[in-house]
């Protein structure tokens, strides 16, 4: 399920509880995976992207520009730059839109090392994005900067990059080789950012605290097999250590 974007400064709003019967109902429970709760999928804060495999989702294009800019998308399909608010003294790195417009969502072309770029109106991002389906000419190679880690050339279908004007008024795409301004910053949502989002995961199966383990087993725990257990539950063979811990445990009980 696709969530609306929030931004900084917006009031959350608050779930309701479930209600039921104390006679003969239940409440309703969500059918989410066990292993991974629910901060890890809805995970909503800004990240960079720092290869071209992480670019997914919701992203926002940080252009290398005095103020701090990026490229937007009005309702009319007019690709301007916008100025950013949300930043940290103006690191492009820390940026995250205030405007529903600077936000563009990723997807991957099949079968291609593409990727197309789509506005919040659903039209698919272009310089001018006007057009409904999507073709050669409205997808783009992002191709890492050779100086600068964590920055993209966004390339066209005709060989050119995406750039700003000198002025930072305009977005162009005719430009014929890498330069200081055809390099941009990727921004985008930690939770679609695939090495991110598996380290949270490994660490949300670590969360487990001895006196859970202790339980689970049904007698006091060492150290060594404390650590064991909460290995086994990030390689995913947890359940057999638990039963090869009982085992170990009875056996040293009648030794």
């Amino acid at each position: 399920m696709v969530k609306p974007l929030a931004f900084k400064g917006e009031k959350k709003a608050k779930k309701r509880k479930a209600s039921f019967s104390r006679a003969d109902e239940q409440p309703s429970i969500e059918n989410k995976p066990k292993d991974v709760p629910s901060n890890v999928q809805e995970d909503d804060s800004w990240v960079t992207a720092d290869i071209p495999s992480d670019i997914n989702g919701p992203i926002v294009i940080v252009l290398r520009s005095t103020p701090l800019t990026c490229i937007a998308c009005d309702a009319g399909g007019k690709v301007f730059a916008s100025e950013l608010e949300n930043t940290v003294e103006g690191d492009p790195a820390t940026a995250e839109p205030h405007d529903v417009r600077q936000v563009w969502i990723a997807s991957r072309i099949a079968g291609t090392d593409n990727i197309g770029f789509k506005g919040h109106h659903q039209n698919i991002g272009k310089f001018a994005a006007r057009t409904e389906a999507m073709s050669p000419e409205e997808s783009f190679v992002c191709i890492p900067s050779p100086d600068t880690p964590g920055t993209f050339n966004i390339q066209t279908a005709r060989e050119k990059f995406i750039s700003v004007t000198e002025d930072s008024k305009e977005i162009r795409g005719n430009a014929d080789c890498i330069s200081f301004n055809t390099t941009v910053h990727l921004r985008m949502q930690a939770r679609f950012k695939p090495k991110l989002k598996a380290s949270k995961e490994l660490k949300a199966k670590e969360k487990i605290s001895r006196k859970e383990l202790e339980e689970i087993v049904g007698r006091k725990l060492d150290d060594d097999e404390v650590r064991r257990l909460k290995k086994a539950r990030v390689r995913g063979d947890y359940h057999e250590a638990v039963l090869d811990v009982r085992v170990k445990g009875k056996h040293d009980k009648y030794s």
